[in-house]
């Protein structure tokens, strides 16, 4: 009798943890689709765009980092949406006509209205996309608009790196998942297209801009779009950018929820579409990377409910108190931040506000807008 919750969990077990094993190992196993960029075309046009909200702070470095571009880059044009800031971010932004084109907005209308409208003003081939707190090397953009010689590659991602891990565990946990999620994302790059691309430095051609509604992920849907029009998504060799991560359990778990929360509107978005033009290889990749790991919360609850059973049933009850008092003592420990511990709780924090940004979409909940977090600077 106990052969039926032993499977089950064990199938939720491998379910589980398929996003972060054996889906990257997968991947491996799948045939390579290297880059055939022309050598003999020349650089299409570009244009960097970027929206800010209250971003003062990071703004001086910012405007440093796009002078550096500038400087290697001279024909590059600029575009920043200052989303009805309250600080003086507009002010610094009106005092650089010299670098940039400053684009206003009357009413708080969001990232994605922002991205639009610039998008709208650029007349570049080329709209390269980032955030007011990211800092983009300046030599990436060489090899970002290299990629584009490929006429089947419509869009390029370029690979985050946080710069303040040292920072506390919730730095830690986050540039270590992060640098997981860079892995998986050349290796789906290395056999066709990425699942997405992440805000902070990605680039697409202006043509196949599509309509974002202002409550969805405009980087996820701007990105996936790409594929609808047949061409690829692609993670750029060499193209890198470097942002600080929150430092504060709080800030990070409301990130993820809203995050989590907007991707899942998108993901109910772009589904009917995914599913009429993805090939089986896409849809496999998406389900792997994208939709488990929303569920991962509920997955890993009937893992342990099962396996809960399992033990039961099998006479082992004294077991079933000494795991569940020692996983309980563990995320204790790890609230009150001791070493390891600590980490796995920062773990489990991620699964969860993951999972109720999914049922606060669900719900109906929607985020437009959004505020820099307080730990981050």
């Amino acid at each position: 009798m106990a052969i039926f919750p032993a499977i089950f969990s064990g199938l939720c077990l491998l379910l589980f943890l398929h996003p972060y094993i054996s889906f990257p190992l997968s991947l491996r196993m799948m045939r390579p689709r290297p880059l055939r960029p022309a050598s003999d075309t020349p650089w299409p046009s570009a244009s960097i765009l970027f929206c800010a909200h209250n971003e003062e702070r990071a703004l001086p470095e910012k405007l440093g980092n796009l002078e550096a571009i500038r400087a290697l880059h001279p024909d590059i044009r600029i575009f920043a949406y200052d989303d009805m800031s309250s600080d003086s971010t507009r002010t610094i932004l009106m005092s650089r006509p010299d670098l940039l084109t400053l684009v206003p907005s009357r009413e708080r209308t969001g990232k994605a209205t922002g991205m639009r409208h610039m998008v709208e003003q650029a007349d570049s081939d080329i709209c390269i996309f980032t955030d007011a707190n990211v800092i983009i090397h300046p030599r990436s953009i060489a090899p970002l608009l290299d990629c584009f010689r490929d006429p089947a590659v419509g869009g390029v991602s370029g690979q985050l790196r946080y710069i303040n891990d040292k920072d506390g565990t919730t730095a830690q946990v986050g540039s270590h998942y992060w640098r997981l999620e860079e892995h998986i994302k050349t290796l789906e790059s290395r056999c066709g297209s990425m699942m997405g691309a992440d805000g902070a430095i990605f680039a697409t051609r202006r043509e196949i801009y599509p309509q974002v509604p202002p409550h969805l992920l405009d980087d996820m849907t701007v990105s996936t779009s790409v594929m609808f029009e047949g061409l690829r998504l692609v993670s750029g060799p060499g193209v890198i950018a470097y942002e600080k991560g929150t430092t504060d359990s709080r800030d990070e778990f409301r990130r993820k929820r809203r995050i989590a929360c907007r991707a899942f509107n998108t993901h109910r978005y772009l589904w009917p579409a995914i599913r009429d033009h993805f090939p089986m290889r896409d849809i496999y990749k998406y389900v792997s990377h994208k939709l488990l790991r929303w569920l991962g919360a509920p997955i890993e609850a009937l893992f342990l409910i099962s396996f809960t059973a399992t033990l039961l049933l099998t006479g082992h009850d004294r077991w079933v108190l000494i795991l569940w008092a020692a996983g309980s003592v563990a995320m204790l420990l790890g609230r009150m931040g001791f070493p390891v511990f600590s980490v796995l709780y920062e773990i489990q924090l991620s699964i969860i506000a993951t999972f109720i940004g999914v049922i606060d979409s669900l719900r109906g909940r929607t985020y437009q807008t959004w505020s820099p977090a307080k730990s981050r600077n």
